[in-house]
């Protein structure tokens, strides 16, 4: 059990983080604070670039705790947070992701939620820290 919550916490919590680069410094092909600002601006969320960049640090920030296993409620609640803001201003018209939907945001919801509900596993910070 322990490495398989390892393996789920790597790849969500790298994956997140990753995402949050893109918003934060343009990395993976993202667009940065001023495009991602821009797109915040044109769906409502303002000041778009601060707005951009606070939401990539929560990424970066909730990804690498949730891989590391610290603070792991901590974590899945900046991942929660997240996803449901994508979910209210972007993906909530349709479930299904080839429409745009919210399906993809909800399974990260569910697995940060799971994660966050059973514990970071022994292959964690959390567990080192006690």
């Amino acid at each position: 059990m322990a490495l398989g919550l390892l393996i789920i916490r790597l790849v969500l919590g790298l994956t997140f983080a990753a995402h949050g680069t893109q918003k934060v410094f343009g990395w993976f092909g993202g667009y940065g604070p001023k495009g991602t600002g821009g797109f915040f601006e044109s769906i409502g969320i303002k000041p778009g670039v601060l707005m951009a960049v606070l939401a990539g640090l929560s990424e970066i920030a909730g990804g690498l705790l949730f891989a590391a296993g610290l603070w792991t409620p901590l974590a899945a609640a900046l991942i929660i947070l997240t996803m449901l803001v994508a979910i209210v201003k972007v993906h909530g018209k349709s479930y299904w992701a080839t429409s745009n939907g919210f399906e993809y945001n909800l399974l990260l919801i569910a697995v940060a939620l799971g994660v966050a509900l059973i514990g970071a596993g022994d292959y964690s910070l959390d567990a080192l820290i006690g």
